[in-house]
């Protein structure tokens, strides 16, 4: 059974204090139950939040407001697709012969809000979202499912990204070779 979240909140601060004071305050400001708190690479901290709209966002902004310039990046998401946040937690499998869709951006909520962007679009499957570790701070998404699908997936998942600055590049592979698949997952 898939986690139904009502919306998903996340700040990303590039001081591992800040960041884990300011979750803190976050959780205190408003009725929201921690998601995820966790350190990304190189040196950022993460913190998500889930809970009814409102309350997601009275969190999020106590969260802007209180790590001011430590902030990095952040979203409110209301209805996130589950699949997003089953791929937060460790790698999907694919089915079949699939297209492979990849969305990499400079920040963690950047790639999360692009996941769910690019699942909303078109029928794929999100297969994993990673994000930060070993990744000098930029996190990717992996996406997969017939190529017309992962192309227009891939669109509209960039647009946000792109528009924030925040978009490194995205890509897909019309036929992904199922090495590649395995070595990557």
């Amino acid at each position: 059974m898939a986690l139904m979240l009502q919306a998903v909140g996340m700040v990303e601060f590039n001081s591992i204090a800040a960041g884990i004071e300011t979750a803190d305050f976050m959780v205190k400001a408003a009725q929201v139950e921690p998601l995820m708190m966790k350190t990304t690479c190189p040196g950022k901290f993460v913190v998500a939040v889930h809970a009814e709209v409102a309350s997601v966002q009275a969190s999020v902004e106590t969260g802007l407001a209180r790590g001011g310039p430590a902030v990095v990046d952040h979203f409110v998401i209301p209805n996130i697709n589950p699949e997003v946040i089953k791929a937060l937690s460790g790698a999907v499998e694919p089915a079949g012969d699939a297209a492979l869709g990849v969305i990499e951006t400079f920040s963690v909520a950047a790639c999360v809000m692009a996941a769910d962007q690019a699942s909303k679009a078109a029928e794929v499957l999100v297969l994993e979202v990673r994000m930060a570790m070993g990744l000098g701070g930029k996190a990717f998404c992996l996406l997969a499912g017939d190529v017309g699908a992962v192309r227009a997936a891939v669109q509209a998942g960039a647009v946000g990204a792109g528009e924030r600055g925040l978009l490194v590049r995205r890509v897909v592979i019309p036929s992904v070779a199922p090495e590649v698949l395995r070595q990557i997952l």
